[in-house]
């Protein structure tokens, strides 16, 4: 594919296998362009004994980052923010159960998970409803710390109201996608960024 500073990149998807999985897509590096292929693939539904979770949409694209945007970035900025991203996430439950999800990825930190060999993408969810009612979003393994949504390597979110585990049939709520990279790598060629991982229905979390 032949690419120049002005031409628009064209997107592709196909479809992963893994439940509700995540597939990051490719980041080239030219010697005077930046070609990003974004891509994140989410399979249409996952099914975890009665319970089924479900993502809005199979793809979130980031699109094209070219080489003016890339050099007036302001000097010394250690990352690139490639902005945020939403989608809606559900889970549908043949009788009630309590709520909790969790993110399989290769962690990059505490705080996310890996896109690269440096770069990394964060979770966090917000506006969440347990059968249309507005419940709370706590850490399985961290008692006391407040609920702030965000979903870590390692730790399931459970559904919570007034501090207590809330059982229902279905789970709503918003997901946030924000992807970071390295703003300064050095390459000779193209380099390919990947990162993969799934949402999941956490049981007994």
């Amino acid at each position: 594919m032949t690419t120049n500073s002005t031409k628009q990149l064209r997107q592709s998807a196909v479809p992963g296998e893994p439940a509700e999985c995540f597939e990051w897509g490719r980041l080239r590096y030219g010697l005077f362009l930046y070609v990003l292929l974004f891509v994140v693939m989410l399979a249409n539904e996952a099914r975890a004994d009665n319970c089924r979770v479900s993502l809005s949409q199979p793809r979130v694209d980031y699109g094209l980052i070219r080489r003016a945007e890339r050099l007036d970035m302001p000097s010394g900025q250690p990352q690139l923010a490639l902005g945020k991203r939403t989608l809606r996430l559900s889970i549908a439950c043949e009788e009630p159960v309590s709520m909790a999800l969790r993110f399989t990825g290769i962690p990059a930190g505490a705080q996310g998970f890996r896109f690269g060999r440096q770069g990394h993408f964060t979770l966090s969810l917000q506006s969440a409803q347990v059968d249309g009612k507005a419940v709370e979003l706590a850490m399985s393994r961290l008692p006391g710390e407040p609920a702030t949504g965000q979903l870590l390597p390692g730790h399931a979110l459970v559904a919570q109201a007034a501090g207590m585990p809330v059982q229902g049939r279905r789970f709503t709520a918003v997901v946030n996608v924000e992807t970071f990279l390295p703003a300064l790598q050095a390459v000779r060629d193209e380099t390919i960024f990947e990162g993969q991982g799934g949402f999941e229905w956490a049981p007994g979390a």
